[in-house]
């Protein structure tokens, strides 16, 4: 089925099978976040047209035979109130601890094996939280895919995702390095065992920070 946003006029499609059957769905808009609703699917969808979706960086050959198959899930249907997490790492230890903290604070979590997995995924999905290792699926941190996503993403959408960045190089809680590598908040390797801890800390400062934003808006 193909969707178009009425807000931010951006076009992707869905796979019918992928869609909830006899009842609309509730999607929200990957670019500006706007609350889609998709009817119930009536008749087979059209495959003839390629499939299309706005995206000024990183696109995807479909073709490649790493493309994404109908086994996958584009959007992670959740309840209303659902908050969903992305976890990027691939340290089996530091997930071990991650991930826990991340189940008590209620968070649907979607674990990927790659930077190209975690970009697919972000591509269909607005998540709360990005959890993520500097080196995760690269040699060289600077040049870590998923950073640079987030970091190009326009700021309507960015501020509503806390990222925060695993790290060997710099100390837990250094505001100016999660300033310049465009972070909420960086947390030191040494420091993982107190992750429920510093990612609580990290939250609530964020919280204070956007409080009067967002209520202007609002």
């Amino acid at each position: 089925m193909d969707i178009i946003c009425e807000s931010c006029r951006s076009k992707f499609r869905i796979a019918d099978e992928k869609l909830p059957k006899d009842k609309t769905a509730f999607l929200k808009c990957p670019k500006c976040q706007n609350r889609i609703s998709v009817p119930p699917v009536t008749k087979a969808p059209d495959r003839s047209d390629p499939q299309e979706f706005e995206e000024d960086f990183f696109s995807f050959d479909e073709d490649d035979g790493d493309g994404y198959n109908a086994s996958e899930k584009p959007f992670d249907f959740v309840e209303e109130e659902g908050k969903i997490a992305l976890l990027c790492e691939a340290d089996p230890m530091i997930k071990k601890t991650i991930t826990p903290v991340l189940d008590v604070l209620e968070y649907h979590i979607t674990e990927v094996k790659n930077s190209r997995e975690a970009l697919k995924k972000m591509r269909y999905n607005s998540f709360d939280l990005i959890v993520v290792n500097e080196y995760f699926d690269a040699k060289n941190p600077d040049a870590n895919g998923v950073l640079i996503y987030l970091e190009r993403l326009h700021m309507a959408v960015r501020r509503n995702i806390f990222v925060a960045m695993i790290t060997r190089r710099f100390r837990t809680m250094d505001n100016m390095t999660a300033f310049q590598k465009s972070v909420n908040m960086v947390v030191n390797v040494d420091n993982i065992t107190d992750f429920d801890k510093i990612l609580r800390r990290g939250m609530a400062d964020y919280g204070i920070f956007y409080q009067v934003y967002k209520d202007c808006l609002a």
